[in-house]
């Protein structure tokens, strides 16, 4: 056996205390009248250590975490934005803070407000006539809003419709929520633009079709400039569209999902709004409708009469998706993001970010493969470097990057290029902060051809290098009784 105190990482040691409670406190409890079945039937394993190791454990993981206020974080399809500060007081506020969702709703007239107000401005900034802030996250919104297509159909008499038309341009999750809601994927190749192909479209439009869902700009960059056309297909063949909003933020203040024809949309509140992201969380996707489907919005939904806010539950709703009102504290950073930037600044969102994509993507164009030509919108996808005679993959590259304080983009994805590099700078990043990171993708471009074996060392100047990330995955190791266990199985 393994003794788990000799492990680097294991700072446990018998007997060392860090705080302790008065044993008078104790007394306040009768605990003889506690259920039995209540008591725990084996000794509580903890670490022993005292509160200076504690605190030096976790502000040392701390410093070596990567996150958008350490450096530049061009996470493509993520829009990692910097999350202003003004958002987090807000959402520090104790008189927010300490509410809870049971309380009577005379009692909570604030925070209906903001739900309410935010629900709105969702509406006038998408063209869409009612949201939910509901669900939790990007890929529930789309789940809830693959339910409402679902159950327009069905309510229609119409139980056939259980197709939903994915492009191969799409948003990863598209497929995956579209199965979840029991529905079948049909996927149509793009074209050699990088977009929808039409004829392909018409192709595969029945009578089975329930929509289709689509990521515009896509997940290529790319605006799709025949959209109208497209809805106009769609909906001629009796199906609904779903507009993924993951990358609302290139459009931001210029153009509007249901303007194009959209029947459905989510919004990421936790890209296109600013509230922070990653790591599983916290994140808020809520769905916007036209008026003829906003009955099938999920329960509960907050409405306005006069002056007062108040909360209802409609019998023909979906039903409820989420405890209570999802995520209030993210939808409170956007609010608070939206109320600052007011109208006239918020158009300027989707310009900046573009201008950002178009110039490292002209800048880059030399030593990294373009393989779409032409303009792109909030982010740009290359497909490795353009000298293809060297050994040096996306991977070598992403990895290099760390060592120079940089985050890398998205690599590998989309899956239409085998060495996809998407890079999205986001509106919020300065033309010197762009400068740098162009000059550092040049250089590794030059080290791919001069020192090659320098990329497959990176990163040389992170905590930790290259894992393994395949058994990372399958084999979860929490703590340090999850890798004694792996090890001693392990024999």
């Amino acid at each position: 056996m393994i003794n788990y105190n000799k492990l680097i990482f294991e700072l446990s040691n018998q007997d060392r205390i860090g705080y302790s409670l008065p044993k008078q406190r104790f007394t306040d409890y009768n605990i003889e009248n506690l259920d039995p079945s209540l008591a725990r039937q084996t000794e509580l394993l903890l670490p022993e250590v005292s509160e200076l190791d504690v605190l030096r454990h976790f502000t040392n993981i701390s410093n070596k975490n990567f996150g958008v206020e350490n450096g530049f974080y061009p996470l493509g399809s993520c829009t990692m934005k910097y999350n202003p500060k003004i958002n987090e007081e807000m959402a520090s506020n104790k008189a927010f803070r300490n509410l809870h969702p049971l309380q009577p709703t005379n009692t909570v007239q604030g925070a209906l407000e903001v739900y309410y107000n935010l629900q709105t401005y969702l509406s006038e900034i998408s063209g869409l006539k009612e949201f939910s802030l509901n669900p939790y996250a990007g890929a529930h919104g789309e789940l809830v809003g693959l339910m409402i297509i679902k159950a327009y159909h069905e309510d229609r008499g119409d139980f056939k419709r259980k197709k939903i038309i994915i492009p191969d341009s799409a948003h990863g999750t598209n497929p995956a929520s579209t199965v979840v809601c029991g529905m079948d994927v049909v996927e149509i190749e793009s074209n050699e633009l990088g977009r929808v192909d039409l004829e392909k479209l018409k192709a595969v439009l029945s009578d089975e079709i329930a929509g289709m869902m689509l990521t515009n700009p896509n997940t290529l960059g790319i605006f799709e400039n025949d959209i109208c056309e497209i809805t106009k297909l769609v909906h001629e063949a009796g199906g609904l569209m779903y507009y993924d909003g993951a990358n609302l933020n290139a459009l931001l203040g210029k153009v509007r999902p249901g303007d194009m024809g959209f029947d459905v949309m989510h919004i990421n509140l936790h890209k296109t709004f600013s509230t922070p992201h990653g790591g599983g969380g916290p994140g808020s996707g809520p769905v916007g409708v036209t008026e003829e489907l906003s009955k099938y919005l999920p329960n509960p939904r907050i409405k306005k009469l006069e002056d007062y806010y108040y909360v209802e539950n409609s019998g023909e709703a979906l039903g409820q998706i989420s405890s209570y009102f999802g995520n209030y504290m993210v939808s409170l950073r956007a609010y608070t993001y939206i109320r600052t930037l007011g109208k006239e600044n918020l158009r300027l969102v989707g310009p900046y970010a573009t201008l950002n994509a178009n110039y490292i993507s002209k800048a880059l164009k030399p030593a990294y493969e373009l393989p779409i030509q032409g303009y792109c919108m909030h982010e740009v996808v290359f497909n490795g470097l353009t000298n293809k005679d060297t050994d040096v993959r996306t991977l070598d590259i992403a990895k290099r990057l760390l060592d120079f304080g940089m985050h890398a983009p998205t690599i590998y994805f989309p899956l239409l290029f085998p060495q996809a590099i998407m890079i999205e700078p986001t509106e919020t990043e300065s033309k010197e902060t762009i400068d740098d990171f162009i000059n550092v993708m040049h250089r590794i471009a030059i080290e791919a051809k001069e020192e090659p074996e320098k990329l497959k060392q990176a990163p040389t100047k992170t905590p930790i290098r290259r894992t393994d990330e395949v058994f990372a995955a399958k084999m979860m190791i929490f703590s340090y009784k999850d890798y004694l266990e792996y090890i001693n199985n392990r024999g």
